[in-house]
């Protein structure tokens, strides 16, 4: 080693994690757990009617077996669900107490452990609790993340995104465009006439307002007959396609929480109203209802059963009531032709309807 080398002083080695390690599994679990729980889009009206349905829904559902599931706790979870993806109750003897903010620890990727934020007015506490004591609801499960839901928002974070951007750049516009505004060219005047031409425009909304142009010669030839024509300041949104891109952008978000667009236009009627509510009842709340169920009933150490169905009414009553007058006429045809019991629930089990038709003997 020569003299000059001990003033040269060596670089120290900076080592990375790779971006595969589990720090960076944790970080990006962490951003998605927080851009799934606040994100932006959620401030809009389409949203806050989404989340309105399902609070209103699982508020009238009727639970069986779980008597600490109560309206309010169910309306409360609903809407867990729809902001955040997943909603969490420590159970304490004969009540579920909510928890705002949890950690957990897996194994084969079921919770076993949780450490619990429990909100209050003065302050949260802290809890511990196995995971037999607590229920976690959670919606649309990803197979890599099997212990944390996912709100609609965030499976469809482009059209939430969409959505946002065109509220606040409607807003923006209605705030700070100069809406109704025009520019009336006139002839030069000196000051005085002017303010008073331009204070006898104030106050005469909805008026036919005359002015006599006085024609000059200035730059070389007279004013031209066309000098009073107006202006229009007002931005012309139309080419923008603002209308329709906000309507898709809608429209996506109302898909994503399973409300069919459709149930909230102009031109919706009743059978459109039952039909879009029967879909919402049918292919989103129930089956949700079903997963609630089966967590509490895990739990709470008996079965629990969640129909959103009858309170909704969401089935087909008038189809229902013909499909009952149908099968009993069949029934009375079938005793009058001297038709036994296997011989009709044959035919019956052709048809898929065995099920329906047992009962007591």
């Amino acid at each position: 080693m020569g003299f000059m080398d001990l003033f040269r002083r060596k670089e120290p080695v900076e080592a990375r994690s790779s971006g595969a390690g589990y720090t960076a599994a944790i970080m990006a679990a962490r951003e998605a757990y927080i851009s799934g729980s606040s994100g932006l889009a959620e401030l809009t009206g389409t949203v806050q009617t989404c989340v309105s349905l399902w609070e209103g829904a699982f508020a009238l559902a009727d639970v069986d077996g779980a008597p600490m599931l109560t309206r309010a706790t169910m309306a409360r979870t609903a809407r867990a669900l729809a902001l955040r993806g997943e909603a969490v109750w420590l159970i304490d003897g004969d009540r579920v107490v909510p928890v705002s903010d949890w950690d957990i620890s897996t194994r084969d990727g079921e919770p076993r452990a949780y450490r619990l934020s429990v909100p209050d007015a003065g302050g949260g506490t802290r809890r511990t609790a196995l995971a037999a004591e607590v229920l976690h609801f959670r919606g649309s499960v990803d197979i890599s993340a099997p212990w944390a839901g996912s709100a609609p928002l965030r499976r469809a974070r482009l059209t939430a995104s969409l959505l946002h951007a065109l509220e606040t750049a409607l807003g923006e516009v209605y705030d700070t465009a100069p809406l109704g505004s025009q520019i009336v060219p006139f002839p030069e005047t000196d000051a005085p006439q002017m303010e008073r031409l331009t204070r006898s425009f104030r106050g005469s909304r909805g008026r036919v307002l005359v002015r006599e142009s006085v024609n000059v010669s200035a730059a070389g030839g007279p004013t031209p007959t066309v000098d009073w024509q107006p202006r229009d300041l007002s931005p012309d949104l139309s080419k923008s396609m603002t209308r329709e891109s906000l309507e898709a952008a809608q429209a996506g978000v109302l898909a994503a929480f399973g409300v069919l667009p459709a149930m909230l236009t102009d031109k919706a009627q009743g059978p459109l109203i039952r039909e879009a509510q029967r879909h919402l009842a049918t292919w989103v709340l129930q089956p949700m209802a079903e997963l609630l169920a089966e967590e509490a009933s895990g739990k709470l150490g008996g079965p629990v059963a969640i129909d959103v169905h009858r309170p909704l009414q969401s089935f087909d009553a008038g189809g229902s009531a013909r499909a009952a007058a149908g099968m009993i006429q069949a029934l009375a045809q079938a005793k009058d032709a001297g038709l036994g019991p296997a011989a009709v629930a044959a035919v019956f089990g052709a048809l898929d309807w065995s099920e329906a038709l047992k009962g007591p003997d």
